[in-house]
């Protein structure tokens, strides 16, 4: 048995065992399974995208994905569809932009592609290192905030105002007041540490709505439907291509925009998780690191043949490594949940968006936390990192926000006499983004 466990996920009997890699898959399990309600309903946004379809194609990439992380990659992190890059999906390609949830589904799957190609090429790695450190932390941050924004115009937190844009919503009643008690609920847990806190917050809050009426329609806002059933069908909304404007400039601008907000995120999930397990030599190289990103890559793939967004490496793995899982066996663990969780769907769909809301501003918080690395004295990186961070919310685009930010960077450092110490790479880019603008 032991020697079974070492080739198939890395386990070392001297310095692992299995009860506390088992331990560890369930915390990272409770802490990321947030996302079988969240991405339903952010999906529901889009017309022919069913909601059970896409919470069975959600716990479908995320067993894909994991899987391939625990046997291949042999690490304890758990994958499953991005927050930030559904939320690009349906907000803006889709909603903004106009592009039908078909062209978004092979953006995603030629995002993964090239994806597998970086990685297998190592270019991956050559690309992040080009970007400065800067704009990486507020990328990160900058999708927080617009995840946040999300929550709370779900919930009805923030509504339509004719005379300021945006204003306060409705806290009194109806799904403005689930979701402030929701809030609440789900803040204090997470602030008393209690092993998914999140997804429990929102069951708490789910049952609540049984009790509050949405003024209305005078219905419960929240409708359980049972506990128990099969899972949906995935046909759908599986293998939903649309090839017929792959060689256009949105294309190639919707891609981009994923391959980037996919690399920076894995990028940051990678090391920050790594480091805190200790997977990180004394020169900041992360073991296996190509393993990892090639196994986020084949789960993209996977993910947009399914139905839904792009699979990235989740920072709630850190979690399981904080319980002490350093192996794939936690991975499998959190992939066997995954799919014992499939039979569980109506329960995750009778969860309403008021219930999901502070999950994604817990959430986005919690993305913020890279702010503290930017040099806010140095304004040549604190000015595009800003605008980065405040763009993307404000202009509701994570594309908007991260092209702004490397276009300000170059033509500042230039402006200012940095011009040598801006990268052949970012010169390109800029040069790039700034074409979009002018043409598209």
């Amino acid at each position: 048995m032991s020697n079974f466990l070492t080739k198939a996920f890395g386990f070392d009997s001297s310095k692992n065992t299995v009860r506390t890699e088992l331990v560890a898959g369930l915390t990272t399990f409770l802490t990321m399974a947030y996302i079988l309600a969240v991405n339903p309903n952010i999906f529901s946004a889009l017309p022919g995208m069913p909601a059970g379809s896409v919470f069975t194609a959600t716990a479908l990439a995320a067993i894909v994905a994991t899987l391939v992380m625990a046997f291949w990659a042999k690490k304890p992190f758990a994958l499953a569809p991005g927050m930030g890059l559904n939320a690009f999906f349906v907000f803006t390609v889709c909603l903004t932009m106009g592009h039908t949830w078909q062209f978004a589904l092979t953006a995603v799957l030629i995002e993964g592609i090239i994806f597998v190609i970086l990685t297998l090429t190592k270019v991956r790695t050559w690309i992040l290192n080009a970007i400065p450190l800067s704009l990486k932390h507020a990328i990160g941050a900058g999708i927080g905030l617009f995840i946040a924004f999300i929550g709370l115009q779900n919930a009805g937190l923030i509504v339509n105002n004719d005379a300021t844009l945006v204003g306060l919503g409705d806290v009194c009643h109806g799904t403005g007041l689930l979701a402030v008690i929701g809030l609440v609920i789900s803040c204090t847990l997470v602030m008393l540490h209690v092993r998914g806190g999140i997804l429990i917050g929102i069951l708490i809050t789910a049952i609540i709505g049984l009790f509050i009426k949405d003024p209305a329609t005078g219905e419960a806002i929240t409708h359980f439907t049972g506990v128990v059933s099969l899972p949906d069908s995935v046909a759908p909304i599986a293998f939903q291509f649309q090839w017929g404007e792959i060689f256009t400039w949105d294309m190639l601008a919707v891609v981009f925009t994923f391959l980037f907000i996919d690399m920076f995120d894995t990028m940051g999930t990678v090391i920050g998780v790594s480091q805190k397990a200790g997977f990180v030599d004394e020169k900041g190289n992360i073991q296996d690191a190509e393993k990892v990103f090639l196994a986020d890559s084949i789960g993209t793939i996977a993910g947009a043949c399914l139905g839904t967004s792009t699979t990235t490496t989740y920072v709630e793995s850190s979690a399981g490594v904080g319980a002490g899982g350093r192996t794939g066996l936690t991975a499998f663990a959190v992939a066997v949940l995954f799919a014992v969780a499939l039979f569980f769907s109506p329960v995750f769909l009778g969860i309403p968006g008021a219930a999901t809301a502070p999950a994604l501003i817990i959430v986005g918080m919690m993305m913020m936390n890279p702010v503290r690395e930017i040099d806010w004295s140095n304004y040549r990186e604190a000015i595009p990192a800003f605008l980065t961070l405040i763009l993307m919310p404000l202009a509701y685009s994570i594309s908007d926000g991260i092209l702004i930010g490397v276009i300000s960077y170059v033509v500042l450092y230039a402006l200012t006499g940095k011009a040598k110490q801006i990268t052949p790479t970012m010169w390109v880019l800029a040069v790039l983004f700034i074409l979009r603008y002018i043409f598209i």
